[in-house]
């Protein structure tokens, strides 16, 4: 497929995630709390669904027009510098699920696991079922990525600091918003973008499995709901994986085309919707946190 001379459908997403937003934390939010509070859920989640595409060279050819486009952090948490950094790493196939070399990798070292205290291995062990992501996993996430990344800092990293230094003015600019025009308390602000971070859970929870061969370690959910919408069809990985600069919504017309090809490269590692993905692992982990394949060479 050609690129399209202007994204629209990507431009479209991007003005209407800041007006909902926008929206959200001030008259919708005086207007009936739950409804500015379920915006900002939803806006969130986009904004970082969108920051992804910024990544991956969306909505335009400009790498720091796509940074300054995404620049609010609407998601509080993640510096746009360092999403960008971890997440080109996570990129190179070879190394995905590995505990030390893949940055968006959910398994540990079992020889580390193993000299972890039993009431954390259980608080993981929660985390590795659905509900466990969507309850304490952004809050386990964040923990282990800024200790990862205090101690790169303090070990002299400055892209590192840089990152988290242009995070502040990020930052700033959405607690300006939210002092000068919003009307939403801070209690309900943090929880609906707590959710955020808890629906992008839902898929990151299953993306990679630990798997012989790097080409069966990528997934498909083939489906076309909202919450792919939300994920800007990112549940289509492994064509994300295999095209990662093709624009999200030309991912499902790529994969239908090629589908059995698809499914035959990540040795169909496949779920039919995000309703069984659920059923499947609501209240069962689909991983051990320890990593099943993981050897120290």
């Amino acid at each position: 497929m050609t690129r399209r001379r202007i994204e629209w459908p990507t431009w479209g997403m991007l003005v209407a995630t800041y007006i909902a937003w926008a929206f959200a934390t001030s008259w919708g939010a005086a207007l009936w709390l739950p409804l500015g509070m379920a915006l900002v859920t939803l806006s969130a989640a986009m904004h970082s669904s969108l920051t992804h595409e910024a990544v991956h060279s969306h909505p335009t050819r400009f790498a720091r027009l796509n940074e300054a486009l995404l620049f609010p952090a609407l998601s509080l948490c993640i510096p746009y510098g360092r999403f960008r950094d971890t997440h080109l790493a996570h990129h190179r196939d070879e190394i995905l699920t590995d505990p030390y070399d893949d940055p968006e990798s959910n398994y540990l070292d079992p020889e580390v696991w193993t000299r972890l205290p039993v009431w954390i291995r259980k608080v993981l062990r929660f985390n590795n079922t659905l509900l466990g992501r969507l309850l304490i996993g952004p809050l386990i996430g964040q923990i282990a990525f800024m200790r990862a990344d205090w101690r790169l800092i303090r070990g002299g990293d400055r892209p590192v600091l840089s990152a988290w230094a242009w995070h502040i003015p990020a930052l700033g600019l959405v607690i300006w918003w939210l002092v000068a025009v919003g009307q939403m308390p801070v209690w309900a602000f943090l929880t609906a973008s707590y959710a955020a971070l808890s629906i992008l859970k839902i898929r990151t929870f299953l993306e990679h499995r630990a798997h012989e061969r790097a080409r069966g370690r990528t997934v498909i959910v083939e489906d076309r709901g909202p919450l792919a919408l939300i994920f800007l069809n990112n549940n289509y990985h492994v064509v994300h994986h295999c095209h990662p600069t093709l624009a999200w919504y030309d991912l499902p017309a790529r994969f239908a085309a090629n589908r059995d090809r698809y499914l035959q490269r990540n040795e169909s590692y496949y779920y039919r919707s995000y309703g069984e993905v659920f059923r499947r692992h609501f209240w069962r982990a689909k991983d051990p946190v320890p990593h099943p394949l993981f050897h120290r060479d």
